[in-house]
């Protein structure tokens, strides 16, 4: 179908495979091909694109920044674009808020974020070992594949992945603190065979995982065990945080404050490669250049996160999210549940899951199929692919949402 494509782009590539359409245009969440065609996006560059395709407000300032000749490319040299986003960010996010942290820029994705956490966790402890839970999603380079906990992509290493030691999620029993002391009893037995862990490593809400928000208590609960056995606790934040969850982390509603907080995906604004790690002044301890990389100052990155967090301020994007969830959660609990009793829901904010997994897990990709026909970008989670993952653009206008929803009501209906 795209012979250019077949010929010279690596086998690797996999949302083409999904997605077989020529993209051209992109307006918040409508994504157009080269013939024009139009499509609803439900899928958000992976929870990259929070603030939707071509915000006007964060194009603006980038377009602003760039007619002006501005310094692009300054390693993590002092430059006015990142000197703003400071100011920003510790302004309107991180003092109301009253988070201490110092912020580091780590590299253009998140998963250097996830490295640089790895890396100095286990420098300010002097310990090898971390805990993982089944389910995570950290990352595809080593140690943050060896915390990643599906096969398929383990699988990639070519090596042992070792010094992780997964432990249950929340949903791993029928009572979620079944999990917690679990891991508490390893910690307390001198014969459990486990090395005490740097940290821990958590996403609140696992999105590749299935779409698992941990419950309130349970979170409290792990940033009590963290504090009494002298644990890091960091959290991923790097999909479900940005505004995704309704406040701008998602670890905001059960009052905790982790140690260490990676960010990525919408932090720039405008889907450009951009990564933070957010990490509490105590553990400040990497010396210059011990960690590093070459485009670890974008500076349209920069540039576009400023602005975006101008515009989630400024246009109260969480009460809009908290609309939004009870139109996605209505339709869901009205629409989809009565059409069969195994199905199941769950989410915040605005990502969310239809498992399939009780009927037949293979059910949610021919779902995703049929919906991709009738005109909506929408991706799988959990395992076997099993869960239907709603993530469109936190600034989806409510009659793409609505028209999206019904698309997912009209394709689990044919399948089913």
């Amino acid at each position: 179908m795209f012979p250019i494509f077949e010929e010279n782009e690596s086998n690797v590539r996999s949302y083409c495979r999904k997605f077989e359409a020529e993209f051209a245009y992109a307006k918040n969440a409508v994504l157009t091909t080269v013939d024009g065609k139009q499509y609803i996006d439900f899928f958000a560059g992976a929870g990259a694109m929070n603030f939707g395709h071509n915000n006007p407000e964060i194009k603006h300032a980038i377009l602003s920044y760039l007619e002006e000749d501005r310094i692009i490319h300054a390693l993590d040299m002092y430059t006015e674009a990142k000197e703003q986003f400071l100011i920003t960010f510790k302004e309107k996010i991180l003092v109301p808020r009253k988070l201490p942290y110092k912020i580091m820029f780590c590299g253009s994705t998140g998963t250097n974020a996830v490295e640089a956490a790895l890396k100095l966790s286990r420098k300010v402890k002097n310990r090898i070992n971390v805990f993982a839970f089944s389910g995570a999603f950290h990352g595809m380079t080593l140690g943050s594949l060896a915390m990643t906990s599906d096969t398929f992509s383990r699988g990639g290493a070519g090596l042992p992945l070792s010094n992780v030691t997964f432990m249950p999620y929340y949903n791993a029993f029928e009572d979620p603190m079944l999990s917690l002391d679990y891991m508490e009893h390893v910690l307390q037995d001198d014969h459990s065979g486990i090395d005490k862990p740097a940290a821990v490593f958590l996403e609140t809400v696992q999105a590749e995982g299935g779409i698992n928000p941990a419950p309130i208590a349970w979170l409290k609960r792990l940033r009590a065990i963290c504090d009494k056995y002298d644990i890091l606790m960091v959290v991923d934040d790097i999909q479900v945080g940005v505004g995704r969850c309704g406040t701008f982390f998602s670890f905001e509603r059960a009052d905790v404050v982790p140690d260490m907080v990676m960010l990525s995906k919408s932090i720039s604004g405008f889907g450009l490669p951009m990564s933070l790690l957010l990490l509490k002044p105590e553990l400040d301890c990497f010396k210059p250049a011990e960690h590093n990389g070459t485009f670890r100052g974008n500076q349209l990155g920069f540039v576009g996160a400023k602005a975006g967090i101008d515009y989630f301020v400024s246009h109260d994007l969480k009460q809009t999210v908290r609309q939004k969830e009870q139109l996605i959660r209505q339709f869901l609990e009205e629409k989809i549940l009565p059409l069969d009793s195994r199905l199941a829901i769950r989410g915040i904010g605005m990502i969310w899951g239809i498992d399939f997994t009780a009927i037949n897990p293979a059910y949610a990709k021919e779902v995703s199929h049929e919906c991709f026909e009738n005109g909506l970008v929408i991706e799988l989670a959990g395992r076997g692919d099993g869960v239907l993952k709603l993530l469109p653009p936190l600034t989806i206008e409510e009659n793409l949402l609505a028209d999206g929803l019904s698309i997912i009501e009209k394709s689990v209906k044919s399948v089913l």
